[in-house]
């Protein structure tokens, strides 16, 4: 797994992060608790050291990645923020419940792009329209506060 530096503190994590709110809010039921364990051990095993969690998603799910998080302390970073992978110093945190997306979202950190892909893609998104929310108005009323 590739490492980034966070600003300027030289604070050190990997190229990508995990997002835990899946594990006990907003994609259905919570995980069983073993099996959230298991999965956040499996994103340290493959490289992963920054972890997202938020106590709005409730207490359970800092409880269960301080606890799977516990023995491999020295090596991950907490995360209390999300944030885009715009520059070399910010790192993505995408969240799942599923070991196979960690590990497609793993490798997704090895990919290279060049300035021909960049320039693809920019006249890609250009003919995309952006509809709907980004987060049920549920979620949202959360958003900003």
């Amino acid at each position: 797994m590739q490492r980034r530096k966070l600003g300027n503190s030289g604070l050190e994590v990997s190229a990508l992060g995990y997002g835990a709110m899946g594990i006990s809010f907003g994609y259905g039921p919570a995980m069983e608790k073993s099996a959230a364990i298991a999965l956040i051990r499996g994103a340290v095993e493959r490289g992963v050291a920054l972890f997202d969690t938020a106590e709005a998603y409730g207490a359970f799910n800092e409880e269960v990645v301080g606890e799977a998080l516990a023995p491999v302390r020295e090596l991950v970073v907490i995360a209390l923020a999300w944030v885009l992978a715009q520059k070399p110093w910010i790192v993505p945190i995408p969240g799942t419940t599923k070991l196979h997306r960690l590990e497609e979202n793993v490798r997704a950190a090895d990919v290279q792009l060049d300035a021909d892909d960049f320039r693809k893609i920019a006249n890609a998104l250009a003919n995309v329209t952006v509809v709907g929310d980004r987060y049920p108005a549920h979620l949202e009323a959360r958003a900003g506060k």
